[in-house]
């Protein structure tokens, strides 16, 4: 009769590789959903244009938009050297609302949309503006949607502006502005 022993099986550790494996499988793809729920900022062009307004006390020239599409929000900065606050006034920041009108071109129709916002540094007078960025707040706009200015006879009034001004502390002011010419070049969204 012949004795066997029994080995005791030797119990390896499982093998390092083949649990990082899953978890780095498992990481790339939360990463990859994540992406993929993600709104992905759009390309606007161009990205600045200018336009000319008229704003009465406040000055007419030359002002610079600029456009942004983050793909949560799309916005317009208006910055000009030729609009300034009068001297004697002042604005603390984020204290100027600003509403801007825009034509908009979509499949051949047209109709407007807005942007607006409260967002401005402290300005005094003749500083030279600068407005935003303001948010889409009225209206859509999808890929593909073009905006200009909206151009208005001189001279600008309470029912009669492409861009608004309400300056409220410490200088109460409505600036109504009129955009006398089109953009440079229309936004592209």
């Amino acid at each position: 009769m012949s004795i066997t022993s029994a080995r005791p099986s030797a119990s390896r550790p499982p093998d390092r590789r083949h649990i990082r494996i899953p978890l780095v499988l498992a990481a790339a793809c939360s990463a990859a959903a994540a992406l993929a729920l993600a709104p992905t900022a759009q390309a606007v062009t161009p990205l600045t244009a200018t336009a000319t307004y008229d704003c009465g006390a406040w000055g007419s020239g030359l002002a610079t938009l600029t456009a942004a599409d983050s793909g949560t929000a799309k916005t317009i900065k208006i910055t000009s050297a030729a609009i300034r606050m009068p001297a004697g006034t002042s604005a603390d920041p984020n204290s100027i609302t600003t509403t801007l009108k825009l034509t908009k071109t979509s499949g051949g129709v047209t109709s407007q949309v807005q942007f607006s916002g409260k967002t401005n540094p402290g300005l005094s007078g003749g500083n030279p503006i600068t407005l935003g960025p303001l948010k889409l707040t009225s209206g859509t706009l999808a890929a593909g949607d073009s905006t200009n200015s909206v151009v208005l006879a001189t001279p600008p009034s309470a029912t009669n502006w492409s861009l608004q001004i309400v300056a409220s502390s410490p200088t109460s002011a409505t600036v109504p502005c009129v955009a006398t010419a089109s953009q440079s070049a229309p936004f592209v969204w």
